[in-house]
């Protein structure tokens, strides 16, 4: 672990632990601590900045359940990758992780022009059985495992929707590209477990709680044009949303 200087504030009202992890959080967000370095152990760190093992281990639990920190049996405590934050905007979650440097990639588990099952078709307002072009896909950031997204779209999208072109573009830049005005989505953000196929891709264990999204796009003149089933890892994965009063 590099050497870290704390500057703690003991005669402060606000607690050591506290002022402990935000301090290391900004190193971590510094690149002073990089992703993979090890923390010494917390009896090792509170001696060395001369704090009780509880105020460590407390500050240290803080960073674990914000994702910026993991332990690992056998390993110890090592830094990963901040959380993703993603914002309340229609946008792609590949645009958004390109511009927050989270350098996204993409593999294509399945791509494919189906019937669209009932329910598919009664969202996108089609009827039952309506070819619709199937993807479902796996985004990384960072080379780690983010999402598994799962979408619906009209059929005649189909022949730019390539496989080559969603593993390095977003799927919404390339609607875009055809003419398509994404004007308006509704959304339903939930949480469960994970399946074992999903946890199996996103390198969790079965039943770690997962980030679900069901998103449904609207184009300019009021069609649907996407239906979106996402989950995310919920240790890496965060959504932000301002709250404005009407």
């Amino acid at each position: 672990m590099p050497e870290l200087m704390l500057d703690l504030d003991r005669s402060s009202p606000v607690p050591l632990y506290f002022q402990v992890s935000r301090q290391i959080e900004a190193a971590i967000d510094a690149g002073q601590l990089a992703p993979g370095d090890r923390l010494e152990n917390e009896i090792s760190l509170a001696d060395r900045w001369g704090l009780s093992r509880p105020t460590m281990r407390r500050a240290i639990q803080e960073l674990v359940d914000k994702g910026l920190l993991v332990r690992r049996r056998g390993i110890g405590t090592q830094v990963v990758h901040g959380r993703v934050k993603r914002p309340m905007d229609l946008t792609s979650l590949f645009d958004d992780l390109a511009r927050s440097d989270q350098k996204p990639t993409t593999r294509v588990l399945d791509r494919e022009l189906v019937a669209a099952p009932a329910a598919v078709a009664e969202r996108l307002g089609v009827p039952a059985g309506t070819q619709v072009l199937h993807l479902e896909r796996l985004r990384c950031a960072r080379e780690e495992p983010l999402a598994v997204m799962r979408n619906w779209l009209p059929a005649d999208l189909a022949p730019v929707l390539t496989a080559e072109a969603l593993e390095t573009r977003g799927l919404y830049e390339l609607m875009r590209g055809t003419g398509v005005h994404l004007r308006i989505a509704t959304q339903r953000i939930a949480a469960r477990g994970a399946t074992a196929p999903e946890a199996r891709l996103l390198q969790v264990r079965k039943g770690a709680p997962l980030l679900t999204m069901e998103r449904l796009t609207y184009d300019g003149s009021g069609a649907a044009v996407e239906l979106g089933s996402h989950v995310y890892n919920a240790e890496t994965y965060s959504i932000e949303m301002t709250v404005v009063e009407r």
